[in-house]
């Protein structure tokens, strides 16, 4: 049963950066698609960004060209690097192995 673990959550001023990652265990972590979504309080879960085993990626409107999503299948990681991060941003974010599998979740803060 795959397991992820997420870290790199905290708070952190508008305009600055974050980088979170999401260690899973299990096998064929290098043929497996992963993502990263979100949950804003009151809103609902949506996809940030996903990566396949490939490395081929996809953001939502609203990361592309601040975030990027990228792997280390050596280290069965994967991470978001979130830069000019904005207040909208806040929200938990949880790891998703398409398999099935979610992380705990971390938070993310942006606040002045």
């Amino acid at each position: 049963q795959v397991q992820l673990v997420e870290s790199g959550g905290g708070l952190v001023q508008p305009g600055r950066s974050l980088r979170l990652s999401c260690a899973a265990s299990g096998t064929g972590f290098n043929i497996r698609t992963m993502g990263w979504y979100r949950q804003a309080p009151g809103k609902e879960l949506e996809l940030v960004a996903d990566i396949t085993g490939l490395g081929s990626t996809r953001y939502s409107d609203s990361v592309k060209g601040r975030f990027t999503i990228s792997r280390d299948n050596a280290k069965n990681t994967v991470y978001l690097q979130m830069s000019s991060l904005k207040l909208e941003d806040t929200a938990v974010y949880y790891c998703y192995d398409y398999g099935g599998a979610w992380g705990q979740g971390t938070q993310v803060t942006v606040s002045s």
